[in-house]
């Protein structure tokens, strides 16, 4: 656990250091990974378009490369994100965040919800990564965010992950605690969206988390206040 006189490294262990804006450069992915290779993030966290240049560019350094699936509304067809997923595999990523069916969740239908996470994560676990599955907390009741992990947790992932951060909302405390009770200790929480300062990562790591995503890493771990942008 993270207390309050934990350092940078403590910190910055816990952060998907993230870049998924639609905009982004070449030069701003390169950026990304010689900050997390600096500073020592968990990962760098990528649009497929460049997951194979973050492997490349990170290869040896330690830091993971992680790309999404269904990003950012999870309203893609099963076999559209499991053939995301391969291809991200294929490019090195060793993580995939994948964006839920939410009107599945918000339908409360069990049935495609567990067909579409256990599809995508065959595939991931096929290629060697892990699956982080992005319930989009603020549109589901907490009936809802608790039946979700149940069914990610029976479908192989192997994270649940608040908020992809594109869509409104973002990682509360609440919000992580009650998935970090849903799942217990067997699967990983990641707290994503709205997270901006080191007093919001221990906050977030104090209620159960065991990584965040961030696109204010940098910041984060400098004791700054990162910017609104994700």
């Amino acid at each position: 656990m993270v207390q309050e006189g934990s350092t940078v490294s403590d910190i910055a262990s816990y952060i998907d250091h993230t870049l998924l804006k639609p905009e982004a450069s070449r030069e701003d992915v390169l950026r990304v990974c010689e900050e997390a290779v600096k500073y020592g993030f968990a990962s760098v966290c990528v649009n497929p378009l460049w997951a194979a240049l973050v492997h490349n560019t990170l290869k040896g350094s330690g830091v993971k490369t992680c790309s999404v699936v269904g990003f950012p509304f999870g309203a893609t067809p099963t076999d559209v994100k499991v053939y995301e997923a391969r291809g991200a595999n294929l490019d090195g990523a060793d993580e995939i965040d994948m964006v839920i069916n939410i009107a599945a969740a918000r339908a409360n239908d069990r049935s495609s919800l567990y067909m579409d996470i256990a599809a995508v994560a065959d595939a991931v676990h096929a290629g060697g990564a892990i699956l982080k599955v992005i319930l989009e907390t603020h549109f589901l009741t907490d009936e809802q965010k608790v039946m979700v992990c149940e069914v990610a947790a029976e479908a192989g992932a192997d994270f649940v992950k608040t908020s992809t951060g594109f869509l409104g909302g973002g990682a509360t405390v609440e919000d992580v605690a009650l998935l970090r009770k849903a799942v217990g200790p067997d699967l990983g929480v990641k707290a994503s969206g709205g997270v901006r300062s080191i007093e919001d990562a221990r906050a977030m790591i104090g209620a159960g988390a065991t990584r965040i995503g961030a696109s204010s890493s940098v910041a984060i771990v400098n004791g700054e206040q990162g910017a609104a942008a994700y």
